[in-house]
């Protein structure tokens, strides 16, 4: 970066702003495939600093990313042995400074990460049900958030979500990373948004089953790791996990509550359609131009849903030592024109998303895009302009290359918390109707259930004392 006179604008009125003032960083040509540079590119002064919350497998592997777009220079994780330990390992990470590179500091709290005036960024990749209290306070102490999906855990934590980010300014960006794959979703997205599929009459996402369990064992929590603090909000359960011995063996995943297996929990979590749903789901409604409130469905139908628990009228499961989100499910949406949206675990085209237009249909995955239509050769009526408008007038760029851009220059990232949460409504809706067996109706407009009190009564949930969400006032 040129630095011209007096008034040329710092690295810290950059990150403080989120917006860069014209004619101090240079000009870059917006077109599509736009390489970002490395840290070895960038001089020290220019680079931003990132602190990660949450470093296990997916906290790792997103740090290994922005190591080499950024210098790394805090880490923290509540267990020592699962997180913290493989990121000292790795020689690689941390602040550059010629051919040395100093290891980040560690902590297993948080807040002494936030209260560090050297970190711009604040990386999140704890367990779903921290999300959003980390992100609301990390923007709080004036950092900007990379979030891991799926961003929340609750109808009111969208919302909140949401209020906090306009409220507070700050960059934010999802870790649903499908908007960023140029030949497979953003393709698909751009032959929808330009009409060449027609009409779409119905999309189904196709996002696998959930996890089985047998009855798991209580026993005590590893040594190096905090459970009470780990639990957060939700409601304090004892620790259990089969094979504890194995617990921190190469690629063991087992069967338990706490890392990695949260997800198969609704304490924690929403399995696999808040999972795979928060990718799917969202490229789908990011395709179809659904990106506005009121444009969501108005029925949410997850009848046809298997558990390995049963659940009492009320929406509970009766047992707590079995995992307890849905195995498998066809969950019907309806949009007030009249059009289909699905969400189901099991279908003939596999994992992915199949739309279906009056011109033709299309099967999207991470690994290709398959239909008559593409092999028609539709893709060539598709320009670098198309594809640049899906990343709100940015060059299409990997995606946290996307989100580090938008610190340095301003402007909205491709994964924004405003466009995200519409999706996490429908994978909210669809758990809240698969545990109470019927069919809800949903205010898309006003953004609230109707007509059902039980249904209502998920649109939040109390946090445990000491671990409440954070206050916007």
């Amino acid at each position: 970066m040129k630095k011209t006179n007096e008034n040329a604008v710092t690295r810290r009125q950059f990150v403080q702003s989120g917006a860069a003032a014209l004619g101090a960083w240079a000009v870059v040509p917006y077109f599509a495939g736009e390489r970002a540079k490395t840290v070895a590119e960038q001089a020290p002064s220019d680079r931003l600093r990132v602190a990660a919350v949450g470093v296990g497998p997916m906290g790792y592997g997103d740090l290994c990313e922005f190591n080499g777009l950024a210098d790394v220079v805090a880490i923290c994780d509540l267990d020592e042995k699962y997180g913290l330990a493989r990121v000292l390992a790795n020689p690689k990470i941390g602040k550059k400074t010629g051919d040395k590179v100093a290891p980040p500091a560690t902590y297993s709290d948080y807040r002494r990460v936030l209260d560090r005036s050297d970190v711009d960024v604040v990386a999140i990749a704890t367990p779903d049900h921290w999300h959003v209290k980390i992100a609301i306070e990390a923007m709080q102490a004036g950092k900007h958030v990379f979030c891991q999906k799926p961003l929340t855990l609750t109808l009111a934590e969208n919302l909140l979500i949401r209020e906090a980010q306009k409220k507070y300014g700050k960059v934010f960006q999802v870790g649903t990373q499908q908007r960023a794959q140029r030949d497979q979703f953003l393709t698909a997205a751009a032959l929808i948004r330009k009409g060449l599929l027609g009409e779409i009459k119905r999309t189904t996402c196709i996002i696998d089953q959930g996890r089985y369990s047998g009855q798991i064992p209580k026993c005590d929590p590893p040594a190096t790791l905090d459970w009470e603090r780990w639990q957060g909000q939700a409601p304090v359960f004892d620790y259990c996990w089969e094979n504890r011995e194995e617990f921190y063996s190469p690629g063991n995943v087992g069967q338990g509550r706490g890392h990695l297996l949260f997800r198969w929990w609704f304490e924690y979590s929403g399995g696999k359609i808040t999972d795979w749903g928060a990718h799917h789901v969202d490229a789908a409604l990011w395709a179809l131009g659904r990106q506005e409130i009121g444009s969501g469905p108005v029925s949410v139908d997850g009848t046809d849903a298997k558990f390995i628990v049963d659940y009492d009228e009320n929406g509970f499961p009766k047992r707590t030592d079995v995992y307890n989100t849905p195995i498998t499910f066809n969950v019907r949406c309806k949009f007030a024109d009249g059009t289909d949206f699905d969400v189901v675990s099991d279908a003939k085209d596999g994992n992915g998303i199949l739309f279906e237009g009056t011109k033709g249909r299309i099967h999207v995955n991470r690994a290709r895009i398959a239909g008559k239509i593409i092999d028609e050769g539709v893709r060539s009526e598709l320009t670098d302009e198309d594809f640049v408008a899906l990343f709100n007038g940015k060059p299409v760029e990997g995606h946290k290359s996307n989100f580090l851009r938008c610190v340095r220059e301003g402007g909205t990232p491709v994964s924004n918390v405003a466009e995200n949460v519409l999706g996490m409504h429908v994978c909210h809706l669809a758990n809240i109707s698969c545990r109470l067996k019927r069919a809800i109706r949903w205010d898309s407009q006003n953004e609230k259930i109707v007509g059902d009190d039980v249904a209502a009564s998920f649109f939040s949930r109390e946090q445990r004392k000491g671990y409440e969400l954070p206050s916007l006032t």
